[in-house]
């Protein structure tokens, strides 16, 4: 197939990843959850306004809370949340989470 990743050790020629952009920056603040958002940017690899939409994003479908503490932001996960896609909607972002963090997740936010 054309675009695709071969065995043989070649690149593709597209570049494409398993996880998306949310999924990066839920990634990343679950590592640092008082990381600015231009550091979580540059981790990811997307612009600072980008990682910003993504937190928007993921703050409105309940997967984060953020809370200003200071001049900085605290963001605070829900491990509970499910994933969007009905292929995946049984299974909890808090899986994702453990898979790529090294500690387990868990919901600290009584909100």
């Amino acid at each position: 197939m054309a675009g695709m990743a071969s065995t043989d050790g070649r690149e593709s020629a597209r570049n494409w990843t398993f996880l998306t952009n949310h999924a990066h920056v839920l990634l990343a603040i679950a590592r640092n959850p008082t990381a600015r958002l231009r550091d979580v940017a540059t981790e990811v690899g997307v612009t600072e306004r980008a990682a910003q939409a993504i937190v928007a994003d993921l703050e409105a479908g309940g997967y984060l809370h953020r809370t200003r503490v200071g001049r900085r932001n605290e963001y605070t996960l829900n491990p509970a949340g499910r994933f969007r896609h009905p292929a995946e909607a049984d299974h909890q972002v808090g899986d994702l989470l453990a898979l790529f963090t090294k500690e387990q997740v868990t919901d600290t936010a009584d909100h």
